[in-house]
């Protein structure tokens, strides 16, 4: 701005003394002048140019020489005012914003998730990629006597249906109403298939209901026969159970077999070479108090009253001395050992005669003969000695004799 009022300046000057000269002067000079003054102006233009750009560097403020560092450190808030910056404050407090946040981003994941599972369980329950076709898309395993074909009809029941509406509960419990299943496991293997595992019962026995002959477990439930009669079983067969009697009444008859069968399987006789429940063919349970087991042996078939406890004790005496006994008494039948220190011979033929059966080896010939009375013997059933023998020998010899004597007259 300084050069441009100075330049103006002398250009007014020097107009103002053109005005005063002579006006021939003027007229003769005005062509040279204003040729002059033309380029004067445009280097005077041209110098303030520069002028005024050099000017304008001085003019810059640095900000360094007005010190506003330390303006700021000091002074300089007081000097200047501070800067308003806007705001734009919520309705809510920030607290409650951040919990509103949190929410609304849980019942984002809820919805989608619904949505997720609403699509996957119509996919599931309405596609036919989840429907059992046929018998060969249900897996059975486990099944040895029990019947297949039985299995499979309860299982195959839910062919052509949804697996997802398969009631497997359901499906169970049909199952292990099967005689031989003691229980049984439904799954599901998808897409369209389905596994079912059978656990069968263990049988101890057989048992005689009625004029049938079935299989029967350590807890009474009746099973029948192996379904592929391959499997062999040897066991003794158990009477006295009726054909409509509760589960509750044979389990309670089984715990005595089942502790008759441990007493005579145990000790001495498990490690013997005459296992004495291998000697067993048939077992009595219809008296609790007097449980009668038919034993085998070289000499032919014996029935043996055990009574209802010490089954091992009683048994060994009758395996002591069922040798002597046969030879002196040919018709000997049974025994009863249940009373201490004394052995009653043939105690069945009181009450009635002793029917056949097909598991006694017995001749028609003796069962044909009058039942005769027991008759009670002193027999020592710790240790045999010759006087008992002496004394069982008597008895029958007069016995005899009375009756011939009857029958001569």
């Amino acid at each position: 701005m300084l050069a441009h009022n100075s330049v103006d300046r002398d250009l007014m000057a020097r107009d103002s003394i053109e005005l005063t000269q002579p006006e021939d002067f003027a007229a003769s000079t005005r062509g040279k002048t204003r040729s002059a003054l033309s380029s004067q102006r445009t280097a005077a233009r041209k110098k303030s140019q520069s002028s005024i750009a050099e000017d304008d560097s001085e003019l810059l403020i640095n900000p360094e020489d007005m010190g506003l560092e330390e303006l700021d450190s000091e002074e300089g808030q007081f000097l200047r005012t501070e800067r308003r910056v806007p705001v734009r404050r919520s309705p809510l407090p920030k607290k409650a914003a951040n919990q509103l946040k949190v929410a609304g981003s849980i019942a984002a994941v809820v919805v989608l998730g619904g949505c997720l599972a609403a699509w996957a369980y119509d996919y599931g329950m309405t596609s036919w990629r989840f429907r059992l076709d046929s018998t060969d898309s249900i897996e059975i395993s486990g099944v040895h006597n029990a019947s297949r074909a039985h299995v499979m009809e309860v299982a195959g029941a839910d062919i052509g249906r949804n697996i997802f509406y398969v009631p497997l509960d359901e499906r169970k419990k049909q199952l292990e109403q099967i005689p031989w299943v003691e229980s049984a496991s439904v799954m599901r293997l998808l897409p369209n298939r389905l596994s079912v595992t059978i656990q069968e019962r263990e049988p101890v026995a057989f048992a005689q209901i009625g004029s049938r002959i079935s299989l029967i477990d350590s807890n009474g439930v009746v099973m029948g026969l192996p379904a592929n009669r391959q499997t062999k079983y040897s066991f003794p067969v158990i009477r006295g159970i009726a054909e409509t009697e509760p589960l509750s009444s044979r389990a309670a008859a089984m715990k005595i077999y089942n502790r008759l069968v441990s007493e005579l399987g145990s000790g001495e006789a498990a490690t013997s070479s005459a296992n004495y429940v291998k000697q067993l063919s048939e077992v009595d349970l219809s008296d609790p108090e007097n449980v009668k087991v038919t034993a085998n042996d070289p000499g032919g078939t014996m029935v043996v009253h055990l009574g209802a406890s010490d089954f091992l004790s009683h048994y060994k005496i009758y395996v002591a001395h069922i040798a002597e006994w046969r030879q002196q008494f040919p018709n000997l039948q049974s025994v009863d050992l249940r009373y201490e220190g004394q052995v009653i011979v043939n105690p069945d033929k009181a009450a009635a005669p002793v029917k056949s059966s097909p598991l006694m080896n017995t001749d028609n010939t003796d069962q044909k003969k009058a039942a005769a009375k027991p008759v009670l013997k002193p027999v020592s059933a710790k240790s045999p000695a010759p006087v008992a023998h002496k004394a069982v020998a008597k008895k029958p010899v007069h016995h005899e004799s009375a009756e011939a004597r009857k029958k001569k007259k």
